[in-house]
Order: structure tokens, then sequence, then C-alpha cells
């Protein structure tokens, strides 16, 4: 999930000129844009594998997203409470290339861990594992999207960050594929019952690779002469009003996960309807409790700020706070979408495909955030409007090739995703008319997330099939232009604002066990409206946010 960050400030719009590009630290970062996709995007097959072997239902199996991007949040939070009460931003003491080697290292102590777990038999220590991953994932995000702006000329650092972007979406769109196979050691369908009886020494070598993996990236930076220090000592802006919220926060949701994590344990296999319906009931209802707690403490602290702006720092700016809620939601859709899936597929009306069947179906949906997110990054260049429009119509095309390409390698029968041009021709053409105004962009892919999402929901067969994978397309470009809106305007606040932001990628987990509950209560193909929900708060957003910068001065429309 990487995205453009970057202010609308006018008092500081000078750019240095001429600095050459570090394609060599450039290249290096890259390795840590795949690791995120690849990861994230393996949890999809990783989900479905777990559910079979432990049995556990739909919400239980979405506690892996839960402790994956519940550990975003900590990890930003830390680092933000270290500057706030040390006064100094603990990945500028250290350097960008030290964190990111810290992380790796932490990454690969989760990958540990996961072994470890695995050996015991326990799901439980399985989240722990991938809670760890994340957590060095979170300080790795945190030093890489700036380190990237840093390696060059500052006027084409968003461009260098998208090609980040583009690499980790490459990294999701192989990631099921790659993850199915280390599992099934087949692309032959696998039955559920198979899947159940598979020997957990699968996983065992899946993350012993993986821990390998970290350790020779961490070891690619540590040694690169190619890659700076980027150590940055300046003091940081204390927030300690914002702080104390987000403490709070903090400990109110895990007053209400606290309950929900236990009952994971309680098995309902052989319970009667009535206690399936009382344990859906109650942990349905501490889920939204989260879901209330944060838009709340959000909204609670931007009213205080407003009357007394004095220890809130960034809170005090409404873009932000309302971009911070965007972000956890998009987050939360995203992954929603994703990681429920599997479970759609193996309804009846959509043709009842197992678990291994649906790699190509994953890889599709993660590589429809890689064809927006390429075709995006054409923007990022000083191109002819001809030119811009060819690549934009040709990017797209190719990218939907390569996913087809690699799946087709793979031994997966790619037929059924053949009319899916259809759907990347109405992303194309809502690039045209989006035409790069971040606001009009977010509220056109916005509109199109809801309308898919409907169709999807109203429909069932391969076109429902279609128009949930379609999600994909219209996330595709949500991140950068929620990311530039919410700091627009915040001056000498951006980076606080912008670690907020990332904060924020909790809504990966909270929102997919939302879905996952909602499955268990109804059915899998109607708990989708959680993402129509969410799609249509991310419209809304750019529809408000434009009106508030417009009354800072700052008006996105005419800045082009």
């Amino acid at each position: 999930m990487a995205g453009a960050v970057f202010s609308s400030d006018k008092k500081n719009n000078t750019l240095s000129k001429n600095i050459p590009t570090n394609y060599g630290a450039l290249g290096t970062l890259a390795t840590v844009f795949f690791f995120w996709g690849f990861i994230a995007a393996g949890n999809n097959i990783f989900i479905p594998f777990c559910k079979q072997y432990f049995k556990l239902d739909q919400f239980q199996s979405q506690l892996i997203d839960f402790a994956f991007y519940t550990a975003y949040y900590l990890g930003a939070l830390l680092l933000f409470a270290y500057g706030s009460f040390g006064g100094k931003d603990l990945v500028g003491k250290w350097g960008y290339k030290k964190s990111i080697v810290y992380g790796l290292l932490f990454s690969a102590i989760g990958a540990a861990a996961m072994i470890i777990a695995v050996e015991s038999n326990t799901f439980s220590g399985m989240l722990i594992g991938l809670f760890i991953v994340a957590l060095g994932f979170s300080l790795q995000q945190t030093a890489a999207q700036p380190f990237a702006i840093s390696l060059g000329d500052p006027a084409t650092g968003t461009s260098r960050v998208n090609l980040g972007g583009g690499i980790n979406s490459f990294g999701t769109t192989i990631g099921p594929i790659v993850v199915a196979f280390a599992l099934f050691g087949t692309t032959a369908a696998v039955s559920d019952e198979q899947i159940a009886a598979l020997s957990l020494n699968k996983v065992i070598i899946l993350y012993s690779s993986v821990g390998a993996l970290f350790l020779i990236a961490a070891a690619m930076f540590f040694f690169s002469k190619k890659v700076p220090s980027g150590i940055m000592l300046e003091e940081t802006e204390k927030a300690n009003k914002a702080l104390y919220a987000l403490l709070i926060m903090t400990g109110l949701l895990i007053v209400m996960f606290t309950p929900v994590f236990q009952s994971y344990k309680i098995d309902l296999s052989k319970a009667g309807k009535d206690a399936i319906l009382n344990m859906n009931a109650y942990r349905m209802k501490w889920l939204i409790g989260a879901l209330l707690v944060v838009v709340v403490v959000l909204f609670t602290s931007n009213l205080s700020a407003s009357k007394n702006p004095y220890g809130w720092g960034a809170m005090k700016y409404p873009q932000l706070i309302l971009g911070m809620l965007a972000i956890f939601v998009y987050v939360g859709v995203e992954v929603a979408i994703g990681s429920n899936l599997s479970e759609l597929l193996k309804q009846p009306d959509f043709g009842s495909i197992s678990s291994s069947e649906a790699a190509p179906y994953i890889s599709m949906y993660w590589g429809s955030l890689m064809i927006g997110r390429w075709a995006g990054a054409v923007s990022a260049f000083k191109l002819s409007k001809q030119l811009k429009l060819f690549l934009q119509i040709i990017i797209p095309i190719v990218a939907l090739g390569i996913i087809l390409g690699v799946n087709t390698i793979a031994n997966y029968n790619m037929k059924p995703f053949y009319y899916y041009i259809v759907c990347v021709a109405v992303q194309i053409a809502a690039f045209y008319f989006s035409n790069d105004k971040p606001a009009r962009t977010l509220m056109i892919f916005g509109l199109l997330g809801v309308a898919a999402m409907i169709t999807g929901i109203l429909s069932t067969g391969i076109v429902s099939i279609y128009a949930f994978l379609s999600g994909g397309l219209f996330c595709s470009i949500m991140w950068p232009c929620i990311f530039s809106l919410s700091i627009a305007g915040l001056g000498k606040y951006t980076t606080q604002g912008a670690a907020f932001l990332i904060m924020m990628i909790l809504g990966g987990g909270i929102i997919p066990p939302i879905q996952g509950k909602l499955a268990d209560v109804i059915t899998i193909h109607q708990s989708y409206w959680v993402a129509v929900i969410c799609f249509g708060y991310l419209t809304f957003f750019a529809i408000a946010v434009k009106r508030i910068l417009y009354k800072q001065g700052i008006d996105f429309d005419t800045s082009k």
C-alpha cells in the first residue's frame, strides 16, 4: 500500500532541481515494497488454509488480517509516542537505511515465531508470528516512502513512490500463486478435505523461505554502499493531546477486542442454533463497538482541537481527521474484499470453486490494484497529452496481460478472465474523466466502487465475480489521493499528519473481521454490503474535503 505523500503548502514550494536519482538505492528499496504486497496478498490463501485445518468459522479466519494490520497501527503509534515524548523522530535518528534494516530483521523474527507456532500446532501462535512480521513492516513503511522521495529530485519523488506501489502490486499479484503452490504443492484443484489433511510442514517451509528472504534483503541494505543513511536530527513537533487521545483509543480498542479474540477458542461445531446465534450477536456487538471507538475518538479530538488547538498538532485540521477515517476505510475495504473472496467463490451460485482453485481469482483481484497503480504512475511524468493518453490506455492492457500470463504459466485456467478487459476499459475511462484531480478522481472511483459492489450483490456467477474483482481496480489509485488531500495545507505538521495516516492502516484489522462476522450471521454474498458502505464514505470524503480545503484557500481543481 504505497502512496504518494506531498504537501500543497504554497509557502514551501521551492524544489531542488537537477538532483540525479540514486537508482542503485532505489532498486534495493524496491525489495521491501515487494515484500509488503507479497505477504499481505499471500494471507488471502493462508486464511482458507487455516480455516480448513483448524476448523474455524469465517470470523475466526479473519483474525489473521486482524493480527496483521493491527501491528501497523501499534508500530506507528509507538514511533509517534517516542517522538512526542523524546522530541526526536526515531526513524530520523536511526536514518532511513538502518530503520529499514531493523524492520526487516524484526520481520525475520516474526517468521521464526511462525515456525515455532507451527511446530506447536497453535493458531494463536501463528497470529502472534504474523503480528511480529507486520510490526517490522510498519517500521519499514514509515521509513521507505519518504526515503524513496529523498533519492533524487523532490519534483519527481511522486514517480518513485508510485514505482514502489507498482512493485508492491506485482508482489500482491504473484503472492497468492506462490503461497498456494507452497501450501498445496500443485496448481491443480485440491478439495477442502485435502486441504484440512495437509501437513503444517508446508507452512514451515514457506516461512523459512520468507524469513531467509528478509535476512537477505536486510544484508543487501546494510552492506550496500549506494544506499545513503538518511539520518535526520530535526526536532519534531510535539502533540501530547493527540498522543493521549490515541492512547485512549488504543485502550478502548483492547477492551473491545479482548472478548472477541478470546471467543475464537469456543468450538461452535457442536453447539445448537441458539448458541451460535447468541455468539454471533456477542461478537458483532464488540466489533461494531471497536469501529465506533475509532470514529468517536477522531471526531471528538478534532472538535476539542477546534476550540483550543494547542497540543493537538496535526489533529486540529478537519481534512486530516476525515482523511484518517478515509485511510482506515480504504485499507479495510481493500483487504476485506480479497480476504472474503475465497469463501464467496465456494458458494454454488459462484461455481463452488475450492480454495486452491481460488488462487487465480485472488491474484486477479490484487493484480487489479497493479493495473490501476501502473496507469496512475503515468501522471507522475511530464508527457504530452497525446502520449499520456496513449500510455494510460496501453499500460492497463499490458498489466492485465502480465497477470493473465503469470497465472497461465502457473497452469491456471484463465479463460474465465478474458472478458475482464471490459472492467479495465471502465477504469481507463475513469482516469480520463478524472483529469489528474485528486478529489475528482477519488469521487469518481468511489462511485464506481459503490456501483460495482451493488452489482456484485444483486447478481451471481461471472457477472458478480467480475464486479467484486473490479473493486481492486477502483481501490488502486485511492491511497495517494486520500494522502495528498488529507495533508494538504498542514505545513510544518505534514510529517506528523502522514504518521497519523499510516496508523489508520488499522482498518485492515477491523473491517475484514466485521464482514467475516456478518457473513456468519447472514451470508458471505450479502456481507459485501460492508464494502458498499466503505466506498460510500470514500465518495463522501472526496466531496467534503474539497469544500474544506477550498475554505482554506486550497483548490486542487486549479492546481494543474
